[in-house]
Formats: structure tokens, sequence, C-alpha cells
């Protein structure tokens, strides 16, 4: 009995130290993307089979919400990576100083807008849209004016939590400038709620309490390419749409800085990019060696591509914010 209890104790103790052994890659993201749905089990599968590591997802609500819960950690928390920021949270993300360069190096980027910034790496990119469905809207509005003139109920999401929502803010001050505050007051009845995430506004349309929901002219490609669903459609409007580019990006105080940097060159290997457009349904950051998916080819193609420099968000976001605010509070 005593030389069956070492034995087992001496299994234990190596499996344990097998345990130790195995690096652990921690990386934050947001909902969606971890979910059996999203990108984030392909991604893990494919770079744990090369790495011999542990890649661990931990989720934080949406974009906006990643970055709140990253500044109150500080350089004490558990992320080596994260992903699920974009362009818009750049300015503020690189005010922490909790980020460090991703010496990513080579590689075309396939962007509608040029990009050289060392630290925050674009994975993919989208053009923000309001969603409808076709059987319920025969004519989708084609602005902002006439979809606030209007009787369609809409659902958004909070600019305070989500980068859909922080894009939206962002969208209508960039095309109305100083007549933004009067499209805001406009289209407040239109609102049926805000919510803190994309899944939730995203849930809510397609149980029907809305007409449309603030999303990506991409959305569509998921019903068509994984329900045959050929119903959904986004309005495009003549203002413009707002480009959305998600980053990740490697933590100053990651206990994994290679592992960190191996794993960020692999989110943008043909691999990982593949698994873009059919798990997250936005455009891959760089086109697959297969191309896109037969149902992108359909999706329409805003006529202007809007963006804001990086470093000009963070003025703009609180004006904008309080004029959205003052809007929707009547």
């Amino acid at each position: 009995m005593k030389r069956l209890a070492m034995l087992t104790g001496l299994f234990l103790a190596t499996a344990a130290a097998a345990g130790e052994s195995t690096p652990v890659l921690t990386v934050y993201t947001y909902d969606s993307f971890a979910t059996e749905w999203g990108p984030g089990p392909a991604i893990e599968a494919g770079f744990e089979a090369e790495c011999g590591c542990d890649l661990r997802f931990v989720t934080a609500g949406d974009g906006a919400a990643l970055l709140a819960r990253l500044r109150m950690e500080g350089a004490g928390t558990a992320a080596d990576v994260v992903v699920g920021l974009d362009q818009n949270l750049i300015a503020e993300a690189s005010e922490t100083g909790l980020f460090a360069p991703h010496g990513v190096t080579g590689g075309r980027l396939d962007l509608p807008v040029a990009w050289t910034d060392p630290v925050f790496l674009p994975f993919d990119w989208g053009y923000f849209a309001f969603v409808y469905d076709r059987t319920r809207l025969a004519s989708p509005p084609a602005s902002f004016r006439a979809l606030a003139a209007s009787d369609l109920s809409i659902v958004i999401q909070d600019p305070r939590s989500s980068t859909p929502g922080l894009g939206l803010l962002l969208w209508v001050r960039d095309a109305y400038g100083a007549g933004a505050a009067s499209l805001w007051a406009d289209l407040a009845d239109n609102i049926v709620t805000v919510t803190p995430g994309w899944s939730e506004a995203y849930g809510l349309f397609l149980n029907g309490e809305a007409d449309m929901v603030l999303s990506y002219t991409t959305s569509p490609a998921y019903h068509l390419i994984a329900e045959g669903d050929d119903s959904k459609a986004a309005a495009i409007f003549e203002e413009g749409h707002f480009l959305q580019v998600e980053v990740a990006a490697r933590l100053q105080s990651s206990k994994q800085p290679a592992l960190a940097d191996r794993f960020l060159a692999y989110l943008m290997s043909d691999a990982a990019q593949s698994a873009i457009p059919t798990t997250n349904w936005m455009y891959p950051a760089r086109t697959p060696s297969g191309g896109l998916p037969d149902g992108f080819a359909a999706l329409p193609v805003p006529p202007r591509a809007r963006m804001l420099p990086a470093d000009a968000v963070p003025a703009l976001r609180e004006a904008a914010l309080e004029e959205w605010r003052e809007a929707l509070s009547r």
C-alpha cells in the first residue's frame, strides 16, 4: 500500500510538473470572438497545435469594455494580448502606456486605408451599417435623415461600452458636424433601446423587436452563407459609411512576451485570416490565399468610406457623447 501511495504521489507530482511546463497565453477579447461560433476556437486550436502552449481567452463584454478593464487592472493585468480594440480606441489605449510594439513585419495589409501603427496590429475590418429584413422592410432609408424622418424602429449599442456604438457616434459627427445634435434629436424616437454590446442588439433585431439594427455591411453574409437566408441586407447611406479596423496588441507586462508576439504573427497567418470571414463575419486584414467566400462578393460597397484620425477621436468623442446623451434624455 505504501508503494502504491508513493507511485501515486510521484505520478501526481510529475503531472503537475508537466502542467507547469506548458506556457499559458492569456488573451482578452470581446464576447462574440470567443464563442463556439466565433473565430476564437479555430484560432485557439491552430495556434496551440504549433506553439505547444495553452491559449486561454478571457472575455470582457465589447471592445470599449475591454479597454476599461485593462485600464482598471493596469500593469497587474493577467492579459498577455488583447484582441478586439479598434482604431477609435487607439489614442486612449496608447495613453495608458500598457502596450508594446508587436514586432510583426512583412506581408501586405488589405485595408481600404494606409496603416503604419507599430503597436496596434489590424486583424479585420468592416463598414458599420444598419441591417434590416427584406421581408419586413421593402424600401430601407438611404440616409440618416430619411431614417430619422421615418417611423422605423432601431436598436443601437452604447458608445461607452461598445465599439459599434462609438463608431455610430463618430459616423454621425463626421457626416453632420455641427448638425449632429439636431440629427440625434430627430433619431431619438426611432431608438427602441440601447444595449451594452453588439450581441444583445443583434439578438433583439432577430427576435423582431426592431426594424433595423446597427451592425455591419458584412452581417448579411452570415445569414446567406451559414443559413442559406438572403432576407437580411445592409442599408447603404448616401453620407457614406464609417470604417472600423479591429486591432490586437501585446501588453508591456506580459509574462510571455515572445509567445505573445508569436500569437500576433499567427493571427495574421493565412490559417487565422481564413477563419475571419465566416466566423467573425468581417473582412480579413489580409485576404487569404483562397480568396473570400462566395457570399462576400454580393455584399454592397459603400460609396464613401469615413474614418477619423485616431488622435482626433478622444476630443470628438466627448462632444459627440454629450450630444447623444442629451438627445436621448429628452
